[in-house]
């Protein structure tokens, strides 16, 4: 079977599992707004995306050196930041570890709530990832994630539902 050539966007160079923050966004497959609602600013959860939150938080006790900062469960993504604190080499947990434990956690729970023609199809392959590299990228990113269901319309993952 000839499966496409997907970009990577990781920067091969970079050890994800080096300590540091990462803003991370993961889209629904085919970016179906099914995580949540947003009307006048405001976000409300459908069941679906309140298991995607509590994934989420969950993966602060995925490692003693794992935590998440900021997050927004939007319409049709998750935007997130992950910090990787501190650790010794053989504790190391990478972002891509992570994200395939978090997307394979919130799919696992989906399964049970949908019916068998809709499993498994919550995520797309892959997600986006950024390093942040200094303070000022760090509170642009938080204030980029806590703006988010306020601007949903100007987002470039916006569909009218």
């Amino acid at each position: 079977m000839n499966y496409p050539i997907r970009k990577l966007h990781r920067l091969k160079t970079w050890d994800y599992s080096a300590p540091g923050y990462y803003f991370i966004t993961i889209c629904t497959q085919g970016k179906r707004c099914v995580l949540s609602s947003i009307t006048d600013g405001q976000l409300r959860l459908t069941q679906i995306g309140a298991i995607a939150e509590k994934c989420w938080l969950r993966m602060n006790a995925a490692a003693p050196h794992i935590s998440t900062d900021y997050y927004c469960v939007m319409p049709n993504h998750i935007h997130g930041i992950i910090v990787i604190g501190d650790h010794l080499p053989e504790a190391a947990r990478s972002i891509p570890d992570l994200i395939h434990a978090y997307k394979s956690t919130v799919t696992r729970e989906v399964n049970r709530l949908v019916p068998p023609e809709q499993r498994n199809q919550l995520w797309q392959s892959s997600y986006y990832d950024e390093i942040i590299r200094t303070e000022r990228m760090l509170l642009e990113t938080r204030r980029y994630i806590e703006d988010n269901p306020r601007k949903w319309a100007e987002d470039d993952l916006f569909i009218y539902t």
